[in-house]
């Protein structure tokens, strides 16, 4: 069976509904179908995240972002000091 997906609005909603209208995990997880366990991370990380919770599938987080780039700088550092160290040595 495969995995359900959610949208990002569907989520922000769904956190809302906690928020705003003073419901119960319990309940909102009824309504929405969805599981309570669920429903807890995606307050926890709208709490944690604010705008930057849900970016969506291949969508980075800034931070996931400029890790990437940063890792990225760090290899092609690397292979032009091994570049390097081989002409000198010859």
């Amino acid at each position: 069976m495969p995995r359900k997906t959610y949208t990002r609005a569907f989520k922000l909603q769904a956190v809302r509904m906690l928020a705003d209208q003073g419901l119960s995990v319990a309940e909102v997880a009824r309504r929405l179908g969805v599981g309570e366990n669920c429903l807890r991370n995606w307050r926890a990380a709208a709490r944690d995240q604010g705008q930057d919770a849900f970016p969506g599938q291949g969508n980075l987080s800034p931070v996931e972002d400029e890790l990437r780039r940063l890792r990225a700088a760090v290899q092609r550092l690397r292979a032009e000091r091994d570049l390097l160290k081989k002409a000198t040595t010859r």
